[in-house]
């Protein structure tokens, strides 16, 4: 039993190395890297989808949760609380306040009791306050 041992004899490699063992990458490989992927830009909005406004016309202090819920998902809302008596519609603002200052958003009296809630990435311009106050002169 003389010769040469060498493990690459053992397991069925030459010494030299063979260049047909390399494989070009095939398409499904490439098409299955890219699916793999799983990166999103944390401060990108996403470019597909369209921005939403939300219109809600609460009748119970309970409805307050999927509003808020709008907010929470970058959604701009119209909130009109003639369906709701006073007292319960004073505490749903109180609560849109806070949902709104946790979002980093506004929101602003665009009617008598209609109230518009954005989050941080909307801009509201105009005045409507004084448009408001002439209307309300002239009834």
């Amino acid at each position: 039993m003389a010769g040469k041992f060498s493990l690459n004899n053992f397991f069925g490699m030459s010494e030299e190395p063979d260049e047909s063992y390399y494989e070009e990458p095939t398409a499904q490989t490439a098409a299955t890297s890219e699916r793999g992927k799983k990166v999103v830009p944390i401060n990108g909005s996403r470019q597909n989808e369209m921005s939403k406004i939300s219109l809600f016309e609460p009748r119970l202090y309970s409805d307050v949760k999927e509003i808020a819920a709008q907010l929470l998902n970058n959604r701009a809302i119209i909130v009109n609380f003639t369906q709701m008596d006073n007292d319960a519609a004073k505490r749903v603002v109180d609560f849109l306040n806070g949902t709104v200052y946790a979002v980093d958003g506004a929101i602003e009296r665009v009617g008598d009791q209609i109230f518009l809630c954005t989050p941080h990435n909307y801009e509201v311009t105009g005045n409507l306050s004084a448009n408001l106050t002439k209307e309300q002169d002239n009834l």
